[in-house]
């Protein structure tokens, strides 16, 4: 099954480069001049399990295209990676991720399992739209280990839920500062039903990441029903995970839409699996291909989106348990 997630994420995205040139957005438009804030939740809860990747929170910023400097601007227009006539906005990100072994309770370093690692970062990046593509590139810095306060901060959500704290976490990866620096393009194909308001598209995606915290070269597509479809290309999704987009300009006052999505990537590096980069640690053997199979629902209220996505990844390392490791994602948006 992972090896056919996988093969429909690799081959989906071929298509794009056949796709006709982008349309430009049309210049008589009102320039948009609102902020966007979002805030992403992921956690295993959802699921009814508390292993492996178990938490991820992150709140994000989307600029006004006006905030963008003129500098800026020109010289990602005189870039390969940014489209000339897409709308360039920055992007500001803070976030957290914490990773725990099946077993929360074992004091003792569980070896054929995988470390505990927390993860405190801050991002910042350029973004790039067109009615038909999204681009964005990205810059991650941040901390592994005990000062990304992860199990300070699980113990917090532990203790408001009134259940056991793991007892593992003397044995997490030792502090390492850490740099993820990414690109990612998507690419939207589509069509109107005319009736009801209700649409179809198809969005072909590929990224690639670079740093010793990850390294990996991913690619996949999303499947959209609904209506509003042109408001954005999808949630925002927590890295490795190809993202969707903090961008959403609400063309109707209520928009909704079904969607699936399927990523597939190719690891070089992942330091929650392969350990520390500069020091002996606890690792295990990763996998090299790792699947996503997401689905899920969005809604959208003049200037509000909400959205929950359900995940199942396939397995990340050799011996773990489950052919599948699922939890779920919800995402609040709003545009100030």
């Amino acid at each position: 099954m992972k090896y056919l997630i996988v093969f429909f994420a690799l081959a989906f995205p071929i298509s794009a480069y056949s796709a006709e040139s982008p349309k430009k957005f049309d210049t008589s438009t009102e320039v948009d001049d609102k902020w966007i804030f979002s805030a992403t939740w992921e956690n295993d809860y959802f699921a009814d399990s508390d292993d492996n990747y178990t938490n991820g929170m992150r709140f994000s910023w989307l600029s006004p295209e006006t905030n963008t400097p003129n500098w800026l601007e020109n010289l990602a227009n005189k870039t390969p990676f940014f489209h000339l006539n897409g709308i360039k906005r920055l992007a500001y990100s803070i976030g957290q991720d914490m990773y725990t072994p099946s077993n929360i309770f074992a004091t003792n370093l569980i070896t054929n399992d995988r470390p505990y690692a927390g993860w405190l970062y801050a991002s910042s990046g350029l973004v790039s739209s067109t009615e038909t593509e999204l681009e964005r590139l990205e810059l991650t810095l941040g901390m592994v280990g005990p000062s990304s306060k992860a199990y300070e901060t699980q113990k917090t959500i532990h203790d408001w839920k009134d259940i056991e704290v793991p007892h593992g976490w003397s044995n997490q990866l030792e502090d390492e500062a850490g740099f993820i620096l990414a690109y990612e393009k998507a690419w939207k194909k589509y069509a109107d039903f005319g009736f009801w308001g209700l649409g179809l598209d198809a969005t072909p995606k590929m990224g690639i990441a670079l740093g010793n915290i990850h390294t990996y070269a991913s690619t996949g597509f999303t499947l959209r029903i609904g209506r509003d479809l042109p408001s954005d290309f999808g949630p925002p999704k927590i890295r490795p995970r190809l993202p969707g987009s903090e961008y959403f300009i609400v063309k109707r006052k209520v928009g909704y839409y079904l969607f699936a999505d399927f990523e597939g990537r190719a690891v070089a590096r992942n330091i929650f699996l392969d350990g520390n980069t500069f020091e002996e640690s606890h690792h295990v053997d990763k996998e090299p291909l790792v699947g996503d199979l997401q689905f899920g629902v969005a809604l959208t209220y003049k200037d509000y989106r909400l959205a929950y996505t359900h995940i199942y990844r396939t397995r990340e390392f050799e011996g773990q348990n489950g052919s599948f490791e699922p939890f779920g994602a919800i995402t609040f948006s709003v545009r100030y």
